[in-house]
């Protein structure tokens, strides 16, 4: 009770947090930036926890089944909850793109050139991004998927060789519970990270009214990927309800922190240690929490997903660019392909999109067209992202209880 009672303040707090930092960089704009350092310190403290947090959970938790051919069924139903709901939310993009039209009438004038660039990624270069010649450097420039792979090898391995592999386990299990109790110790500083985020990236937009014009200018844009985010949304509350027979409420209320970091930070990788500790008050199974959710920070991404469709609709409808079925058919394959191989980390959509508009032959330039308002986008499709690795940890962990009763 008294743990309930301390994330129902530590929510409050959060909110307030959000709140306040929404009001003062409305206010005093520009001048928020001195307060950017707390919100930096906050982001930098969970990020120290997502390499040892990812090893400990993917090692215990394949370790955990047992049998490694347990963990083909788990992978299998993962991979295929995560794959089926990016292509759900690429196709409301695409139709939210085609209802609201919002690059109709755009003015050219002001976009910007895009600072990031990139080749073209085919499937072959997915392919050789699981794996690196040096996973220690993989784990220092937080290229997760190799970590991932390397660490369900280890866990396999470990499985195999008796009682020889019982103590790495173990090292592994304490330092997943360590990890945890660290987030808890981090928590107590987040309302004061939260605050310091928002305020700054407000402050750094110019102040409320510089926003609110950029909301304006593009308004339909900001409306289409909202809208559809939304949707997207409810598709997920169903998916808990129909595959994990959770109620949704109660599952929101577990959720509430988490998704307000993820709105804060805009990094669906730095949210993962409170997304991890939340799952696990819900009492979602404790072998899906820890294999789903580190995989879901990395390949999930329905959000940007999402964002990514609608951008590259509004690009072509500015530049007076028709696609046709055939060429959204294209952005729909590419664009799920693109969010997996999105990092989660702040902006990560701007860079991965660029393979999309290539895709179709579409101008680069056309991303300075959606800069200005990207930043608050990218925090609302991370919140997204990380209810959809939640709502997969409950229904993988659902789908291979063996009596099929929520938490177990």
């Amino acid at each position: 009770m008294n743990k309930e009672k301390s994330g129902s303040g530590l929510l409050l707090a959060m909110l307030t947090a959000i709140l306040a930092g929404g009001l003062s960089g409305y206010i005093w704009g520009p001048a928020m930036g001195s307060v950017a350092w707390l919100g930096e310190l906050f982001l930098t403290l969970l990020k120290m926890l997502i390499v040892p947090l990812v090893a400990a959970s993917i090692i215990t938790g394949v370790a955990a089944l047992g049998d490694v051919r347990n963990l083909g069924r788990m992978g299998g139903i993962s991979i295929t909850y995560y794959a089926t709901t990016t292509l759900i939310a690429v196709s409301i993009g695409l139709l939210m793109a085609n209802l609201w039209q919002p690059g109709t009438g755009v003015d050219l004038g002001a976009s910007t050139p895009p600072a990031h660039t990139t080749g073209d990624i085919g499937i072959s270069d997915l392919i050789l991004s699981l794996v690196h010649p040096n996973i220690i450097d993989a784990a220092a420039h937080m290229k997760l998927l190799p970590v991932i792979v390397f660490c369900i090898l280890l866990a396999a391995a470990l499985t195999t060789i008796g009682e020889r592999g019982k103590p790495v386990i173990a090292f592994f299990d304490g330092l997943n519970e360590a990890m945890m109790r660290i987030v808890e110790w981090i928590m107590l500083f987040a309302p004061v990270g939260v605050f310091a985020l928002i305020a700054s990236r407000l402050g750094e937009a110019g102040g409320g009214e510089a926003f609110l014009a950029q909301l304006t200018g593009l308004g339909r844009y900001v409306l289409a990927v909202i809208s559809g985010l939304l949707t997207h949304a409810a598709v997920l509350c169903m998916l808990l309800m129909l595959l994990a027979r959770r109620p949704v409420i109660q599952y929101l209320g577990y959720m509430g922190t988490p998704l307000m970091t993820a709105f804060s930070t805009a990094s669906s990788s730095a949210t993962l240690p409170l997304t991890m500790e939340a799952v696990q008050q819900a009492g979602v199974n404790e072998k899906a929490r820890r294999f789903v959710l580190p995989l879901g920070a990395t390949i999930n991404m329905d959000g940007t997903a999402l964002y990514e469709a609608v951008a590259v609709l509004f690009i072509a409808q500015a530049y007076g660019i028709e696609l046709g079925f055939g060429q959204q058919l294209v952005v729909l394959l590419t664009a799920t392909m693109a969010a997996i191989g999105a990092a989660g980390i702040p902006e990560a959509g701007l860079v991965t999109m660029v393979m999309v508009l290539e895709a179709v032959g579409l101008p680069l330039e056309g991303i300075g067209l959606i800069l200005a308002v990207d930043w608050f986008l990218d925090r609302c499709r991370t919140t997204v992202n990380v209810f959809g690795d939640s709502v997969g940890a409950a229904v993988v962990g659902y789908l291979t209880s063996p009596d099929k009763k929520a938490g177990n």
